[in-house]
């Protein structure tokens, strides 16, 4: 830096007064280096923090170039009801999980591609305040802010994060997502046979249309790409359809036995397709117990300076620009 100081002075001619501008420039510079190295340190901090509170069983996070946009506790709606789970916003991925221990620790962690994600915003519903939908291509679901302003903030963020990384990658957007499931309380009776669900029989989930379904409407098996590597269970309706359209396509008819249709736990549809293709998680039920027992607070990270609920700080984007603050708002 000083070297090239010197180098253009040298070929300016310039004394006295060449030399105090240097100077100048040298003194203004110095602190915005010294400032980028903070940042990407505390930045660096930030995301160790988040990879180690998912434990052993959690990806790993740190990757050169990610920043740590914000953090925050949302409301995702699940099959039974909305339950609140930790998002955290990266510049290019979004990463989401159960909250268990009060919030210092968590589990079930989810990691989507933002090039993959597609957002649409929704009017208030009657169970939700301020939700919009995020679509995937293995899964979509409904999402919930605590405000208006935080939901817009969440919102404009992702899909500024979005652009810029398709920009960047030179993309173009995804157009097959994965269809939303209908909640399981919106329909007492299978909504292609009209059954009435019992305890005995059990609800589940079209993987192709997200109708709620009985056991035996869901015999079916197909194999949905952008949803899962094994066929996943598809009502008689979009299996007949599939077949139509792709006589080829790998699809399975038979008597296979749903889990979920005795008595005994089981786990739920949800964590069947949110399971890995190779290894099995933990009881449905278990996590929502787990999940009841978190107080309604923000979730808050050990060091006492970080922001106890969700942040977006343009420092994170842009730290040339502005200081980063010694306590984020």
């Amino acid at each position: 830096m000083v070297k090239g100081n010197r180098c253009e002075d040298g070929g300016s001619g310039k004394t006295g007064e060449g030399n105090s501008n240097s100077a100048a420039k040298s003194f203004v510079f110095q602190p915005i280096m010294v400032e980028q190295l903070a940042f990407t340190q505390e930045n660096k901090e930030r995301i160790q923090v988040v990879e180690n509170s998912f434990g052993p069983a959690g990806k790993p996070l740190s990757s050169p170039g990610r920043l740590l946009i914000g953090e925050g506790r949302l409301m995702k709606l699940c099959r039974r009801r909305p339950q609140p789970k930790v998002f955290y916003l990266f510049n290019d991925i979004l990463v989401y999980g159960s909250i268990v221990l009060h919030g210092h620790w968590h589990k079930n962690q989810k990691v989507i591609s933002l090039e993959d994600i597609q957002l649409e915003d929704l009017e208030d519903g009657i169970n939700m305040k301020n939700q919009w939908l995020i679509r995937t291509p293995r899964k979509s679901f409904y999402v919930a802010a605590a405000s208006a302003e935080e939901k817009h903030a969440w919102m404009e963020h992702i899909e500024d994060c979005r652009s810029k990384r398709l920009q960047h990658a030179g993309h173009q957007p995804r157009d097959t997502f994965a269809t939303t499931w209908i909640p399981d309380q919106a329909s007492a009776i299978c909504m292609r046979c009209t059954v009435t669900f019992t305890v005995k029989r059990r609800r589940h989930h079209c993987r192709r249309c997200g109708f709620v379904i009985c056991s035996t409407c869901s015999k079916y098996r197909a194999l949905i790409k952008h949803i899962s590597l094994k066929p996943v269970r598809v009502c008689k309706l979009c299996h007949l359809s599939l077949q139509n359209q792709e006589p080829t396509h790998n699809l399975v008819q038979g008597e296979v036995r749903s889990r979920g249709d005795c008595e005994e736990t089981h786990y739920s549809d949800e964590d069947i397709l949110d399971m890995p293709v190779d290894k099995e998680s933990s009881n449905h039920d278990t996590v929502e117990w787990m999940e009841d027992q978190t107080p309604n607070k923000w979730v808050s990270h050990p060091k006492s300076t970080w922001s106890p609920y969700v942040y977006f700080n343009p420092a994170h984007q842009s730290p040339n620009l502005s200081r980063l603050p010694s306590k984020f708002p």
